[in-house]
């Protein structure tokens, strides 16, 4: 578990699965992912994340904002299994609408990033997202991440022309 100021970031519980269902299913966040998903795919990407968190001890954690206590997303590294770099350790997060823009995905990002390298034996972390999503590159350049334009790809689970395909990657070194 890693507590920010505003955050707690932890594993899934049972009751996320409704909450996290409706940001996977809003359009606003979708559209940046490929399309929304079902609350079965959602409850199956909860299940793989805890998975993940069981075995390695880090993953995409739940994103619990302290005021509430409400799941507002999720934030969080992995190790990438596909491209553009197969076993890297990936920075990712995904906030429900109306948790955008207030900084949370800074404060998250940051804090999962510092726990990695404080934690995790990487002499990089590496975060992507569509060519056209400015917002995340800009919290990416916020924590200290720079574009790594050698790396950058074309997503292989969107069609050709697909105004997503094309992602950019940042990259950051252990300090």
């Amino acid at each position: 578990m890693i507590e920010t100021e505003r955050l707690i970031l932890r594993p899934f519980r049972d009751g996320d699965r409704g909450p996290f269902a409706a940001i996977n299913a809003d359009p606003r966040v979708g559209d940046w992912l490929g399309g929304p998903i079902t609350r079965e795919q959602s409850d199956a990407m909860v299940d793989r994340i805890n998975a993940q968190i069981a075995a390695d001890g880090f993953g995409f954690w739940a994103a619990e904002r302290r005021s509430d206590g409400r799941l507002v997303g999720m934030i969080g590294l992995r190790r990438n299994v596909g491209p553009p770099a197969p076993m890297a350790l990936e920075l990712g997060w995904r906030l429900s609408p109306d948790a955008q823009g207030a900084g949370l995905a800074t404060e998250g990002a940051r804090a999962a990033m510092d726990w990695g390298f404080a934690n995790l034996d990487t002499h990089e972390i590496l975060a992507w997202t569509a060519s056209t999503n400015v917002r995340s590159q800009a919290v990416m350049r916020r924590i200290g991440m720079t574009p790594d334009p050698a790396r950058d790809f074309d997503h292989t689970g969107l069609a050709d022309g697909h105004p997503l395909r094309r992602h950019v990657v940042f990259a950051v070194k252990r300090p």
